[in-house]
């Protein structure tokens, strides 16, 4: 048995001797739901489990960000003849406004070694990235529940808009013409873009929904709100989604003598640059733990900060099978994601995760073949 596999296999002892010491701390984040940006308690109670768990840690509490952090262990590539590398395992922890752990990321605490908050709203990683929490790391690594084991999934780029109209309040029965109802300048707007989606491409996607739309029936609203996310399989094909969506906005104002205001948050999501050569050892590493990977992945149209750290180092970010067919960001999914039997496969997705990194660490020549994979896949979305 040669010296990687040795190393493997420790890895994997390693986690089934913790196993129930990460199902607590995943049941844990789970139980006290948080969401982006405020998830004090899941920060805390992950930094507690890492600072007691080896001297050999280096745990910075409420790194870059109030609830990120950053644990580092022991000299990287220690070994004589290794590469030395910073290598980065990520995980989320936040969850979703009256749905909880909807998209299972207290599974993804169980896994990592650099906290990032705030994926589902304002881009934590995006945040982390702009202080240069990812300018000293060689290779990320993360996993994400889904409702299939796989080793890429082609997660879109994203951009978020909110649209608000101003018109002029009124009596809605006695003097109606003298109002400029922004409820219809919302209206139309939503169907605007409805009617949109029969010339888009069968990749891009639109949606949205009307967060303010007035305050009483007998008030012509003066205001109204509306939140949309659109999303293309490119980031260079946001432009021309943007160009459309926005048409569709202004026309909605000229229609009904509104005014319109149109704002993009700073952090737009980024589609994730595939890797061949990672991607393919987690699938051997993955098959090796009894991981059964299908031959055709379904089509996926979510998006993640994730893809913003893809473009700017070498990473996978794979998608794990959590024993449910209920779908993300559904109440059934967030039942599951703190049940017992989700257990079996994160720590089996950990596994797998680990023995990759061990892979590239401990061969020069895989490294060199990843670092070859981040370049090209770099080049064709710049093309």
């Amino acid at each position: 048995m040669d010296q990687r596999q040795q190393i493997k296999n420790a890895l994997q002892l390693c986690i089934d001797k913790r196993k129930d010491e990460l199902h607590a701390l995943s049941w844990d984040i789970w139980s006290r739901p948080e969401l982006a940006g405020e998830e004090t308690r899941a920060h805390d109670r992950l930094v507690h489990f890492l600072s007691q768990d080896d001297p050999a840690w280096t745990v910075q509490s409420c790194y870059k960000l109030p609830t990120a952090f950053r644990a580092s262990w022991g000299p990287v590539g220690g070994g004589a003849g290794y590469p030395v590398l910073n290598v980065a395992f990520l995980c989320e922890y936040d969850a979703l406004p009256g749905m909880g752990h909807a998209c299972g990321h207290n599974l993804i605490a169980e896994i990592t070694v650099l906290g990032t908050p705030a994926e589902e709203d304002i881009g934590g990683k995006i945040e982390l990235i702009k202080a240069g929490a990812f300018a000293d790391i060689d290779l990320v690594f993360m996993a994400h529940p889904a409702q299939q084991d796989a080793s890429f999934l082609p997660c879109v780029a994203l951009d978020e808009v909110s649209v608000k109209y101003y018109g002029k309040a009124s009596h809605a029965s006695a003097y109606p013409w003298d109002g400029v109802n922004a409820l219809d300048a919302a209206v139309l707007a939503y169907n605007n873009i409805s009617v949109l989606r029969q010339q888009l491409k069968p990749e891009w996607r639109i949606h949205g929904v009307i967060k303010h739309g007035g305050v009483k029936p007998n008030i012509i609203p003066a205001y109204t709100e509306l939140n949309f996310y659109l999303r293309t399989p490119l980031l260079k094909e946001l432009c021309d989604l943007k160009a459309k969506a926005e048409a569709c906005f202004r026309a909605a104002a000229v229609a009904t003598g509104c005014q319109v205001e149109m704002t993009y948050p700073p952090n737009t999501f980024c589609n994730i640059l595939p890797n061949a050569t990672l991607a393919n050892l987690y699938e051997m590493n993955g098959k090796e733990l009894g991981i059964q990977f299908p031959k055709e992945p379904a089509n996926f149209s979510g998006s993640t900060d994730f893809g913003n750290v893809s473009v700017i180092v070498p990473g996978i970010h794979p998608f794990f099978y959590i024993c449910t067919n209920a779908l993300n960001h559904t109440e059934e999914y967030a039942e599951a994601a703190g049940g017992e039997k989700a257990q079996l496969y994160t720590l089996r997705t950990a596994k797998a995760l680990a023995m990759t990194a061990v892979d590239v660490v401990c061969c020069p020549e895989v490294l060199r073949q990843v670092r070859e994979d981040f370049s090209l896949a770099k080049l064709k979305q710049e093309k």
